[in-house]
């Protein structure tokens, strides 16, 4: 049975599900019909964070050009440009046991790409989703819909991961940024230049 969080809310990943190793995120949306002269190009990232919520260096950022971490501990599937379709438009894909013991958390983000230039913002996306499935049974551990909350941004953290005890957690985030990839890029620490 798949768990339905709301914005704030926090669950037990690894604790509650011993035999997860490694989880897909999946991530998804629909572009409301606004004529904006350019296509939606939607583009799901990973920040591996350390204990102050920053990351160690631009080797931590996984994206559509930066496809995954050295040890293979986060992959990203491929950049969907269109997010056409049933389902998860973009997935990223989390081995626990390879993490690094520096990565405390995990943020997991979506902007539009060229949103400013192009006129776009999350008001013109619906049906937002975030949902955790364990790879090794393809069973849907949770899933968060965003809802219809934003107006003018152009990034947003949809949730985290966190190492809590030794264990994994998830927790709904649902946050808005104006600035795009590089608001989120500074957030986390890194120059988006």
């Amino acid at each position: 049975m798949t768990i339905s969080l709301s914005k704030g809310q926090r669950i037990d990943l690894t604790k509650t599900n011993p035999g997860l190793k490694k989880a897909i995120i999946g991530l998804g949306w629909d572009i409301n019909k606004y004529n904006t002269g350019g296509d939606y190009d939607l583009d799901a990232s990973a920040f591996l964070l350390n204990n102050e919520g920053k990351a160690r260096g631009i080797d931590d950022f996984i994206f559509y050009n930066n496809l995954q971490t050295a040890n293979g501990s986060v992959k990203h599937t491929g950049d969907n440009r269109t997010g056409q379709g049933e389902g998860d438009d973009e997935q990223i894909v989390i081995d626990f046991s390879l993490l690094p013991q520096e990565v405390e958390r995990i943020g997991i983000t979506v902007t539009i790409d060229d949103a400013v230039r192009k006129n776009q913002n999350f008001g013109h996306v619906s049906n937002a989703f975030v949902r955790v499935v364990d790879e090794a049974t393809n069973h849907e551990i949770l899933r968060y819909d965003l809802g219809e909350e934003f107006s003018l941004e152009t990034a947003i953290v949809v949730c985290e991961l966190y190492r809590n005890q030794g264990e994994w957690k998830f927790q709904a985030i649902g946050s808005g940024f104006q600035g795009g990839l590089a608001a989120l890029c500074q957030n986390y620490g890194l120059d988006a230049k």
